[in-house]
């Protein structure tokens, strides 16, 4: 569960020039008497505080959540900045020259917008006798802090040990299929893949809040798979990644939960810049998911960590809405397919981004074309390989390009039945991916 915070949480501001006027600052590297002082570069600071100042919120529940964390430790010589909003959580480590130990909460956007403002080279942090100072070639800086007690605690996924689970579990195997906490290995790549090729299909309506994420689970198998998916109701992409060496505990029990699209939109962002970390370590139990680059992920040593909850809520059973068969079978090329639509597309953003697929057997051919009143209208030709009879049927353009522009192959297929019923699209090719999307009705004229 997510630790609450004080309700008494003061956000940081900057003290007044007059309080600054007179009073000694340190040079960069000097360690001033009190507690917390550390040095580091200018762009690797700038940088974790990025990350982190994404989970703060710009109008937070609390006042305290306008701050970051900032925790310095001298034995370590590690720094580690934190962001929290109580859903979302963003902890970045990184090695730094540290002279004393300290814990305290700096207003996240000041301290983000001054330090990346600052000239490339070493920059200093120190607190003495009640002040925040922060020290490079420009100048100083005095800011006012919070204390570290009063930011809440950032929740923790706390992975049993093997003689622990034992113990707790005397029944057998049969008590390992719900362990509070499991873990495993992701490749980044997979990763990465499973989670471009579904979060555009998820919903922005916040009343159907279990839609607004992208729903994982295991799916048996060897090797085994890890199966993301998305709908907001009138689309469904469902794409599958294989996950080896999964513990058999795992194996059994999960995961099987949705993940808030925001937080796999920062999970995107932290794993897409990554050079180094292959794996990324995965934690869950029954409400909160972590995500955990270990240190050396990058040439700065750093560790990164994403906390956030689970999305609550039973979610759809979304295989029952294949179809289990076809009464047409269309293959394309993807490329001209895309471009095509991409044109067509141009009138049909005058006219609710509706655009009409025309199926020709007896020509092998695909007509899309769009008409907008009182604007013009478009239509353009492509050569198909298709079986089946002729079909009219319209589509969003917006939910087919979103969906073609993920699936990265050279051909594409596409499966439907009736006008008004589901179509799956899939890319051919090694990839496990489907799409489904419900066409738009077509008003008589």
């Amino acid at each position: 569960m997510f630790a609450s915070a004080p309700r008494d949480g003061r956000s940081g501001d900057l003290h007044g020039v007059d309080d600054a006027m007179g009073q000694p600052f340190p040079q960069a590297g000097e360690s001033p008497s009190g507690s917390l002082c550390f040095t580091c570069e200018q762009a690797e600071l700038s940088q974790h505080l990025a990350t982190v100042g994404r989970a703060v919120a710009s109008r937070p529940a609390l006042p305290i959540l306008a701050n970051v964390l900032v925790e310095a430790s001298a034995e370590t010589q590690r720094v580690a900045l934190t962001g929290f909003d109580l859903s979302l959580g963003i902890r970045s480590e990184f090695e730094a020259e540290v002279k004393a130990s300290g814990r305290l909460a700096l207003p996240a956007k000041l301290f983000g917008d001054i330090v990346s403002r600052l000239p490339r080279g070493p920059v200093t942090l120190s607190q003495a006798q009640g002040r925040v100072l922060l020290t490079s070639a420009a100048g100083q800086y005095q800011l006012r802090s919070v204390a570290a007690e009063e930011y809440p605690t950032l929740p923790e996924v706390a992975i049993p040990a093997a003689s622990e689970v034992a113990a707790a579990c005397p029944g057998g195997s049969e008590s390992l299929e719900h362990p509070a906490a499991q873990a495993l290995e992701v490749p980044i790549e997979s990763l990465l893949q499973g989670i471009d090729q579904t979060l555009f299909a998820a919903s922005s309506d916040e009343t159907k809040q279990v839609l607004t994420g992208v729903h994982v689970k295991l799916v048996p198998g060897d090797p085994p798979q890890l199966e993301f998916a998305a709908t907001d109701g009138h689309r469904l992409a469902i794409a599958q990644v294989e996950v080896e060496g999964i513990p058999v505990e795992v194996s059994r029990g999960g995961p099987d939960f949705t993940i808030p699209a925001r937080t796999l939109r920062e999970v995107e962002r932290i794993l897409s810049a990554q050079t180094v970390a292959s794996r990324v370590e995965l934690r869950f139990d029954r409400s909160q998911v972590q995500f955990v680059l270990p240190p050396g992920a990058s040439s700065a040593q750093c560790q990164q960590r994403i906390t956030s909850r689970l999305l609550e809520g039973q979610y759809p059973d979304y295989n029952r809405l294949l179809p289990k068969q076809f009464e047409r079978h269309v293959t394309l090329e993807r490329r001209p397919l895309v471009e095509s639509l991409e044109r067509v597309g141009v009138f049909a953003a005058q006219r609710n981004d509706i655009v009409k697929l025309s199926l020709s057997a007896a020509t092998q051919t695909l007509r899309i074309s769009t008409e907008a009143p009182d604007v013009g209208s478009g239509e353009e030709l492509l050569p198909v390989q298709m079986t089946g009879p002729d079909l009219e049927v319209a589509f969003n353009v917006r939910y087919l390009l979103e969906a073609l522009k993920v699936f990265h192959t050279q051909q594409v297929s596409l499966e439907l039945n009736g006008a008004t019923q589901p179509a799956v699209w899939k890319p051919i090719g090694a990839m496990r991916l489907c799409y489904l999307v419900m066409p738009v009705q077509l008003r008589a004229t």
